[in-house]
């Protein structure tokens, strides 16, 4: 089955090693994308350094046809973790022409977010939310600060603060950018029946609670250069029950239409980790690719190229992931632990990449150390190192050390700018 944008293009290669031109003109030598994952390599001022520019020169040269940042926030107040990095207009924009010159083949996106209510309390963040629903984590939830209902000023603020990262991106030299509304993030908030309570124009009806997502997509459009990229990342669902779903995906792709090149989808929150293979709703998903019989229930209808992310980790499951009519196909952990399985698969090989594993007992506490051994890999692919250096269980200690660091510093810098 093939969407009507493929059906537009003629692509009659499906294949992911076929090249894809986007509806802002730019061309993707094949179809396999580096997905975002939060690197946590913020340097000073949450500026990217050498550590940054090593690590995507690295996927670059691993044979992607595109790259997408780990998230990068809109908005110094309020960060997911305390050492990502910000882009606003405070921001000296060397490091980041820098940062954007690492791409020589591939077509290098920057992902841009806002975290809403999803900040950690030690980190002194201001956490904003549609209402004032406070994470559900359980014994966790203490973690985060109750979130303090964002007014009209707050939300106009957080439209300007996402158009102009945007605009600093493109005069950084990145090729496009990627507005986050996935994943329980402020965007995904609005989207959700659950976190979004809301009375006025920006809750409700699913139209109201798309409002923001669809107000951001135009500021950052009419303030970026002609032939710039702008595309969303979307849950297909969130995998909680009478949370935002695949029917809502639905609409709120034919509400963003041709205002954007692509649009990501993917699943899950901080409340239901569907990408860790533990959704609320206790849904089961597949082993690999997990949210392809869920998101390729939307291909057929789609006006505009799709991108699947999660669990893709071999050729195959790539090739399937584009015979269901997907135009791009998100690798995500695979690339941390094998940066250069696309140069294998385009060259035809399997080459499945295994999944990293914890023996640990808690599910939350084994969840925890597989993504703190992602998050090593990632500083040790910035380092040039080329193997992994920690198993996930010393992962996770030395991840707390360098958090706590992080948070330090992240504070002390706030404090000097106020």
């Amino acid at each position: 089955m093939t969407s009507r944008f493929q059906d537009r293009e003629r692509a009659a290669a499906p294949g992911f090693a076929s090249p894809l031109r986007l509806p802002c003109g730019i061309t993707l030598p094949n179809r396999l994308v580096k997905a975002a994952m939060e690197e946590q390599l913020a340097g000073r001022g949450g500026h990217p350094d050498a550590r940054l520019v090593t690590l995507y020169r690295t996927w670059d040269r691993g044979g992607v046809g595109m790259m997408l940042t780990g998230h990068v926030m809109v908005d110094r107040s309020a960060v997911a973790q305390p050492a990502d990095i910000v882009l606003d207009a405070t921001s000296d924009l060397a490091p980041f022409w820098e940062w954007a010159a690492a791409a020589e083949t591939s077509s290098f996106w920057m992902q841009i977010n806002h975290p809403g209510r999803v900040v950690q309390r030690d980190t002194g963040s201001r956490a904003l939310a549609p209402s004032a629903v406070p994470v559900d984590i359980g014994p966790l939830s203490k973690l985060f600060p109750a979130p303090e209902p964002m007014t009209a000023s707050d939300i106009r603020d957080t439209v300007e603060r996402f158009a102009v990262t945007a605009e600093l991106a493109d005069q950084a030299g990145f090729a496009g950018v990627e507005i986050h509304s996935a994943h329980g993030y402020l965007l995904a908030q609005f989207l959700s029946p659950l976190v979004n309570k809301r009375t006025d124009q920006w809750g409700g009806s699913l139209r109201n609670r798309a409002r923001l997502l669809l107000d951001v997509v135009a500021a950052v459009r009419a303030r970026v250069s002609p032939g710039f990229g702008v595309a969303v990342k979307l849950n297909s669902a969130d995998f909680q029950r009478g949370g935002f779903d695949l029917e809502d995906a639905h609409h709120v792709l034919e509400w963003l239409g041709d205002s954007v090149d692509f649009v990501e989808l993917s699943g899950g929150s901080i409340e239901s980790l569907a990408t860790a293979g533990h959704p609320a709703d206790e849904r089961t998903l597949e082993r690999e690719a997990y949210f392809l019989e869920l998101a390729g229930e939307l291909v057929a209808d789609a006006s505009i190229p799709l991108m699947l992310t999660g669990g893709i980790r071999r050729a195959r499951v790539a090739e399937d992931v584009t015979a269901r009519g997907f135009s791009l196909v998100g690798v995500a952990t695979a690339l941390a632990q094998q940066p250069d399985a696309p140069l294998r698969w385009l060259a035809g090989e399997d080459g499945e990449v295994p999944a990293p594993r914890s023996s640990l007992r808690s599910t939350s506490l084994r969840a925890a150390a597989v993504q703190a051994s992602i998050t090593s890999r990632l500083h040790d692919l910035g380092r040039g190192r080329s193997r992994p250096t920690l198993t996930p269980a010393a992962a996770l200690i030395v991840d707390r050390y360098r958090r706590s660091r992080a948070v330090r510093r992240y504070r002390r810098e706030r404090s000097a700018a106020l």
